[in-house]
């Protein structure tokens, strides 16, 4: 076996193709079982790709640290099953590459102890290449390959990512910065992207790989897929792909193979061409993207973060759309609303898995026709990664230049078979998504990203913690779930101490019935009332209800106001006059 470094110092290191898909069509097994159920076929499928002229092959174990992760029966087996065939194949012609897929990352299991359960395998089989790939985040990867290095300190390192044509990645985190990281880390040798794309596309990517400094690997699909009665199919002719190669060898890539849907042909054509039209090593490199202009500064065309950057108090108030298509009585709420001096109006998005007129449709109205900031709400429940981006890049069109990221509610259990839930990433992921999209040269610059920070939260340490992620991944402050008890005000007195350059709007919701307190404290998730607070309405009428929301609230506000950049209302039961009157005690008796 070879050294993949040792193969680099003169030519081009070309990989096999994908095994699982090429396995399948063959054999029809899962392919890291076939390491136990059926050697000689997995022998075959080496053998083929390295007569195609592979000079590096992958171990079949692609799935090995899911499994690791999972506590699956049998998987260590399957590893050394897996290295002996591909050692056995490659002999003394090519260099071997423990492949490792994509690790869970959890509190419980971090995805560094799967990745080194899985590398101590094979470094006690004497690996010295390992293969990363298809991740989609590099959680646990430089702690893996600092360990590989320790153990090994010559093995050379490859970690590649799976991203969409945009150049992110399902967690919707840039490739560029993957890439910068990988190549700060110190412990991997090369970087590429494998999977998801065909040739053209990844050609495309590429260029966001440039500059990081290591050498570049490329593997894509062997065409997208179409769906052939019970089987996946991938369209394109080895030829072609073979031809997009050779463009992407000329943009500097000098690891070269393939992924899902690329066969034995695939790699011996593009074996073959790369031949016929050689490049040294030393070739063209991939030119950075031009450099574009950063845009202004956000604040500059927006009041609401133009105040709050000259640290003056806001107000916010939440009006939630309604649930039918008739917007004027919402749209005569909101000029009410603004008249009484507010600084913006957010806009819940399906509060409670509920379906109402679109969030960030009526943020656009606001904007379009009142000339109102409006800061829509996102749920991470709705939408997929190409949906969130879509809608940012809508909302933006349209003056929309600030967003609240919440997780949001799931559907309730009855509905689930009709309506599902996406939760592709948590409201951190979509946070982080939304800042690297906000840099300047990027597709939004300079959209701003608020949270939830719920005061309310039992473990609130807890929340805390996530409140430093969230601040971490880009978000310039939070609006709080209500103050309506005393523990919620310490909690807000704590969180501004540990989160010293965040905005914080405090929470106040209005309470305007006994039995609204009592609903609110039994049925509503992040509420808490304290039980006197709601002893107070026992006998009171709507009146008298209202009075005591207004007193109480103002006083909400007056004791949360030393720890809060502004104040975030909540409309209850669209009753506007109320707000009215509370908006005009905030900026008379705190502000």
């Amino acid at each position: 076996m070879q050294n993949a470094r040792d193969i680099l110092k003169d030519r081009v290191l070309l990989f096999d193709g994908g095994m699982g898909t090429y396995y399948r069509s063959r054999a029809g097994l899962e392919c890291e079982q076939a390491n136990l159920a059926d050697p000689e076929g997995v022998l075959a499928v080496h053998r083929e790709y390295l007569s195609a002229g592979a000079e590096a092959i992958k171990t079949n174990t692609f799935s090995l640290p899911r499994m690791a992760a999972a506590g699956a029966a049998g998987w260590r087996q399957l590893a050394r099953e897996g290295w002996r065939l591909a050692a056995y194949a490659a002999g003394d012609r090519a260099a071997v590459f423990a492949d490792l897929g994509p690790a869970p990352d959890t509190e419980a299991g971090p995805a560094a102890e799967s990745y080194k359960a899985v590398a101590d395998i094979f470094l006690e089989k004497g690996a010295q290449n390992f293969l990363f790939e298809t991740l989609s985040t590099d959680a646990g990867v430089a702690e893996a390959a600092a360990y590989i290095k320790s153990r090994c300190p010559g093995a050379f390192v490859l970690v590649s990512f799976a991203v969409l044509p945009d150049g992110y990645t399902r967690e919707g985190v840039s490739v560029r910065a993957l890439a910068a990281r990988m190549a700060a880390c110190g412990g991997v040798d090369a970087v590429g992207l494998n999977c998801l794309l065909a040739p053209n596309a990844m050609a495309a990517v590429l260029p966001a790989l440039a500059g990081c400094g290591l050498p570049v690997s490329a593997m894509p699909n062997g065409g997208y897929p179409l769906v052939a009665r019970d089987h996946v199919v991938y369209q394109g002719s080895p030829d072609y792909f073979a031809g997009e190669m050779c463009r992407i060898r000329q943009q500097g890539a000098v690891i070269l193979g393939g992924c899902c849907g690329t066969t034995p042909a695939h790699i011996r054509a593009m074996r073959q061409a790369l031949e016929r039209t050689p490049l040294p090593l030393s070739g063209a490199q991939a030119a950075p993207a031009s450099p574009t202009p950063a845009a202004p500064a956000p604040a500059a065309d927006d009041p609401f973060l133009r105040k709050l950057a000259a640290g003056k108090k806001v107000i916010a108030v939440e009006l939630d759309s309604p649930r039918n298509a008739d917007l004027a009585g919402y749209m005569a709420s909101a000029r009410r609303l603004q008249a009484a001096g507010v600084d913006a109006v957010t806009i819940a998005d399906c509060p409670i898995a509920q379906a109402r007129v679109d969030a960030a449709l009526t943020a656009c109205k606001l904007r379009r026709e009142l000339g109102l900031v409006a800061l829509p709400h996102m749920t991470c429940r709705d939408r997929n990664l190409n949906a969130a981006k879509a809608l940012l890049l809508g909302l933006y069109a349209e003056g929309v230049r600030e967003v609240l990221a919440i997780t949001g509610d799931p559907i309730p259990t009855a509905e689930r078979d009709e309506v599902k839930n996406v939760y592709q990433f948590n409201s951190r992921k979509l946070a982080g998504y939304i800042h690297t999209l906000a840099a300047p040269g990027e597709a939004l610059p300079g959209m701003t990203v608020f949270g939830a920070l719920n005061l309310n939260a039992r473990n609130f340490d807890v929340e805390l913690r996530r409140a430093r992620e969230k601040a971490e991944s880009g978000m310039a402050g939070f609006l709080t779930q209500p103050i309506l008890s005393r523990q919620a005000l310490e909690h807000l007195r704590t969180a501004r101490e540990a989160l010293p350059g965040a905005k914080l709007l405090a929470g106040i919701l209005p309470v305007v019935s006994h039995r609204n307190a009592l609903y609110m404290e039994n049925e509503v998730n992040g509420i808490h009332l304290d039980p006197d607070l709601i002893r107070r309405y026992e006998g009171a009428d709507r009146a008298r209800g209202e009075e005591l929301a207004l007193e109480i609230s103002l006083a909400a506000a007056k004791a949360a106001a030393p720890y809060a950049d502004g104040f975030y209302l909540m409309t209850p039961f669209n009753r506007v006059g109320l707000m009215e009157q509370l908006i005009a005690a905030i900026r008379k008796e705190v502000l």
